[in-house]
């Protein structure tokens, strides 16, 4: 089986041809809002490394999206045209005081100038490309010495403050030197909204953002919202100033901020605001040039699309008809009140219109795979190029807004106790007369174009027999064409991804971003004691184990129970308990960014454990390992063997737990459960 992408077909290319044909292609607007107050960058390709040299990220794939550069016939001209204006890196002078460096990093970070230094907007995802961003700002400002007075963090995704240690020292904060302002429930929302879930939304991230595709014409060529993600140290400064309500007003090194919240839709915790002296507004990720997730394909909690139009109309009502300039922390900005006003109503009508048009329809007994199937949005909405489908869609949109009112089930009681894929694929392939009539009928649809009902067939049939080559081999050159004819760079990127790895199987390179100890720092105990829960062997634990956690230089006690399968805990002691353990969160911490080993912790007096050993160890042989490379688009292993544990390795001497627990590598392994959080929008 040939692993080398495939050129589009004759449908394929007749596809993205008519695409000319149905947007207007001729209006430039935005490449020239996208050019406008640009002063530099460095010398391209932009690349930006780590201190060991290792690139965090980098332009340099995408130095044919030019713009003026011809659209392969393997990428959507829609898309493509996305991607060029992504491609748009450097310094830009937004308006007088403002600037913003862009395509950096996955998003923008914005610099105002206030009286006596800078105030920083979202300084991006790693500590390097903040860094560098800051660097770019000061050489071509000329102003090499100019200090950072502020950092606002507009929500809680990384992409928006991870960086923030390359352009504050911590301890610039504790000195009240540099204030960090963020949203009401900024912290907990910022380290915990993927922690439990963490290792499959990363997982399903790759998917999302294609990073292990060869970046070109037939592999990756943007994200609809930016290229992509880098892949440095994250961090986080906890916020020394919070703004819970709409109206609150601050003065920043003397600049006047307004703010208006906006918890619960693109973030759980998230604002915009308004410069009333400057006659500016941010409107953070709320509004940005593509239409936003309701539900993101990586995976995640659905998000309000009514509260999301709401809070734009609360916007246009607060700000509209005194605002001269518009920017987001993701793409380009728009100048005048016309064009500003326009941009934000139908914004809102957008979003407002998904929500009320699925609820209409499920009201009327449709589910959400047949809704999305028609659902047509007004032209007037649908040929504004800011309210594409680049990142979100009309389809996986409309299915996540009937997810968040009506659940997974669609009512058909034939539809509530399906057999799962392996098992209804074998008897469907059975029934069809066996893998090579399957595979006949697929090559059909494929030759015809047909390439859902292709790739729905094929699918049957790999998790029929995932050692069927012609079947991994065709499917991936169906998922191949169904990605080249994508508008949505996630979309893309899923269907290329399942083609790569139905080609080559999973192949994970070991380059994923480091987390600063900050990170760790900021989650609560509760958090990384819910994490253990989520990773808790039930049906293995069977015996009753009570623990009591003393942190000493806290003052924090915690009693962890695990009975029936369930790990339970409260913020105090309780007498009885097997085994106590005697630590401080700073050592705790190091042991979980694996910067201490439980052994060091034990043998240096920095843990002490007083009781039944045997019953620590019990415990950290019942937490569980995700597994970062699971299959996607083959079987994944034995379901029955992954329930009761039976896939994991055994320890190294299970005969001496008292002798292997100093060795026993286990929390380390939650160190890099906790590390490998995604990123992301």
């Amino acid at each position: 089986m040939s692993t080398k992408p495939r050129d589009a077909s004759k449908y394929t290319t007749d596809a993205n041809a008519a695409v000319w044909n149905t947007l207007p292609f001729d209006d430039t607007a935005d490449f020239e809002d996208a050019s406008r107050g640009y002063i530099g960058t460095w010398d391209p390709p932009l690349q930006i490394t780590n201190e060991k040299g290792k690139t965090v990220w980098t332009l340099a794939p995408y130095m044919d999206q030019t713009r003026d550069a011809p659209c392969p016939p393997t990428v959507n001209p829609s898309l493509w045209r996305q991607a060029r204006l992504n491609t748009m890196n450097g310094l830009f002078k937004v308006t007088e005081g403002f600037y913003q460096v862009r395509a950096f990093d996955m998003s923008n970070m914005t610099i105002i100038e206030g009286a006596e230094g800078l105030i920083l907007i979202d300084p991006l995802i790693s500590c390097e490309c903040a860094a560098d961003a800051l660097r770019l700002y000061r050489e071509l400002r000329k102003r090499p010495d100019v200090k950072v007075k502020a950092v606002i963090y507009t929500h809680s995704h990384v992409d928006h403050f991870g960086g923030v240690c390359g352009v504050v020292d911590p301890e610039d904060v504790r000195a009240k030197r540099v204030e960090i302002v963020a949203p009401a429930d900024f912290l907990e929302h910022a380290v915990s909204e993927n922690v439990y879930a963490g290792v499959a939304m990363i997982r399903r991230a790759q998917y999302m953002y294609g990073p292990y595709l060869v970046a070109g014409p037939r592999g990756q060529i943007d994200s609809g919202l930016a290229k992509g993600q880098s892949i440095g140290r994250i961090s986080i400064i906890a916020p020394t100033r919070t703004i819970s309500r709409t109206g609150d007003t601050i003065e920043l090194d003397g600049v006047r901020i307004e703010f208006h919240m906006t918890p619960g839709a693109e973030a759980p915790a998230e604002f915009d605001f308004y410069f009333p002296d400057h006659r500016v507004f941010c409107a953070a990720e709320n509004a940005t040039h593509t239409m936003h997730n309701i539900q993101t394909l990586r995976g995640a909690r659905v998000r309000d699309a009514l509260a999301w139009s709401k809070y734009l109309n609360e916007a246009l009502d607060l700000f509209g008809d005194k605002t001269d300039v518009l920017f987001a922390q993701h793409h380009w900005p728009r100048w005048g009140q016309e064009r500003i006003t326009s941009f934000l109503s139908k914004q809102r009508d957008m979003y407002r219109y998904l929500n009320d048009q699925t609820l209409r329809m499920l009201n009327k007994g449709y589910t959400g795979i047949e809704i999305a199937e028609v659902f047509e949005m007004p032209q007037s909405i649908a040929r504004e190029w800011f309210n594409r489908g680049y990142y979100g869609t009309v389809n996986h949109n409309v299915k996540g807004i009937y997810d968040r009112y009506m659940g997974w089930f669609d009512g058909n009681p034939a539809r509530l106790h399906p057999l799962p894929p392996e098992r209804s694929s074998s008897k469907y392939v059975e029934l069809m007369g066996g893998a090579s009539k399957v595979l006949k009928a697929a090559g059909a649809a494929f030759d015809k174009g047909e390439y859902r009902w292709a790739a729905e067939l094929l699918d049957k049939v790999v998790f029929h027999d995932p050692t069927n080559t012609k079947a991994k081999d065709l499917l991936a050159n169906t998922l191949e064409q169904l990605g080249y004819q994508a508008e949505a760079g996630p979309w893309r990127n899923f269907y290329l991804m399942g083609a790569q790895e139905l080609r080559d199987g999973v192949t994970i390179p070991s380059d994923a971003p480091s987390t600063d100890a900050s990170m760790f720092s900021a989650m609560t105990l509760d958090m990384i004691f819910d994490s253990l829960g989520a990773r808790l062997l039930g049906p293995q634990a069977r015996e009753r184990i009570l623990m009591n956690w003393s942190f000493t230089d806290t003052g924090q006690h915690y009693a962890l129970e695990v009975s029936n399968g369930a790990l339970s805990y409260v913020a105090h002691v309780r007498a009885g308990a097997d085994v106590t353990v005697t630590t401080t969160r700073s050592t705790f911490d190091a042991v979980l960014l694996g910067q201490l080993s439980f052994r060091d912790a034990v043998t240096t007096q920095k843990a002490r454990l007083e009781g039944s050993v045997g019953k620590f160890l019990e415990f950290l042989l019942l937490l569980d390992d995700g597994d970062p490379a699971f299959p996607i688009v083959t079987p994944r292993p034995d379901i029955e063997a992954a329930w009761k544990g039976k896939d994991r390795k055994p320890p190294k001497d299970p005969a001496s737990p008292e002798a292997d627990l100093v060795e026993h590598e286990e929390m380390s392994r939650l160190h890099r459960f906790l590390a490998e959080l995604p990123k992301g929008c």
